[in-house]
């Protein structure tokens, strides 16, 4: 085993990587001061946009029993700003779970949204070095599938999330790095990413708190559980281990949200250094 050696990134006092936890424990224990507005399930193998107003919770649930989804956030406002996959793995680590925050690409760098509660929390680091909820990866798409079987297939989660999020003006080019929810990755000695069953039982739930105005997109998985190989010489087709998730929004008393305000877009100036002289006319 390698040493342990510390992240690169450390939170400062005072900084957005210093979480008030006591905030995110009072809306995680404040079940009875929250009202459901919208619950709906996403299809196997489909694709489902919603939004999300600022200050409320939204839960990304298996109703059914083990499916892994892909997740995309955008600003509602502005969907130049997106969930910065790699960023947020570099601040808050790999894997996510309850406190940590899923942050937006530059020149906006801001917390987009906050873990407040996992059922699946404890599952720890399993013996081929598992976790849970995964930045690692990306999501599955039709070009590598035709590159490795020479096959279309219209329903990975690339094409889910596109088709979902059409009707919001968005299209291919927009859909992005994502949070494999209920996915169980790590990378293995050869440093090569891997994929594992899916652990999570029926009920199992992830829950956000959204910090600013939000669109999200969901993926149900083609893979569904990931228990039956999609590539290579075991290849077979998933389809009998493809399940829905559930997606639940609600909204949060005024006494849960007490010393909160959205999280302002990164504080640095955008200039980089350049310097713009003044017209002749204006000397």
């Amino acid at each position: 085993m390698y040493k342990h050696y510390p992240s690169a990134y450390q939170a400062s006092k005072g900084t957005a990587l210093q979480v008030d936890k006591e905030f995110y424990r009072r809306i995680r224990e404040g079940q009875d001061h929250r009202t459901l507005v919208e619950q709906f399930e996403v299809a196997i193998r489909t694709g489902y946009a919603w939004k999300v107003p600022a200050g409320h919770v939204f839960r990304i649930t298996t109703p059914v029993g083990p499916q892994v989804g892909d997740l995309n956030l955008w600003s509602l406002h502005d969907p130049r700003e997106r969930m910065w996959a790699s960023r947020s793995r570099q601040l808050q680590g790999a894997h996510v779970s309850t406190y940590d925050r899923l942050w937006s690409n530059l020149p906006f760098l801001r917390p987009m949204v906050t873990i407040t509660d996992d059922s699946l929390a404890n599952y720890g680091v399993d013996e081929h070095g598992g976790r849970l909820h995964d930045l690692l990866g990306t999501r599955c798409d039709p070009y590598v599938n035709r590159m490795l079987t020479g096959q279309d297939f219209h329903h990975h989660c690339h094409s889910n999330l596109t088709r979902a999020v059409l009707p919001y003006g968005l299209t291919e080019f927009d859909v992005h790095d994502v949070l494999n929810v209920f996915q169980c990755t790590g990378l293995n000695h050869d440093d090569m990413y891997f994929m594992k069953d899916c652990p999570a039982k029926q009920g199992d739930y992830l829950e956000f708190f959204a910090e600013i105005d939000l669109l999200c997109a969901l993926s149900t998985c083609p893979g569904g559980d990931l228990s039956v190989p999609m590539w290579g010489p075991d290849a077979q087709d998933p389809l009998s281990v493809c399940r829905p998730l559930g997606v639940e929004v609600y909204r949060l008393d005024e006494q849960l949200l007490e010393g909160w305000e959205q999280p302002e877009r990164a504080a640095y100036n955008s200039v980089h250094g350049l310097k713009i002289e003044k017209a002749a006319w204006e000397k």
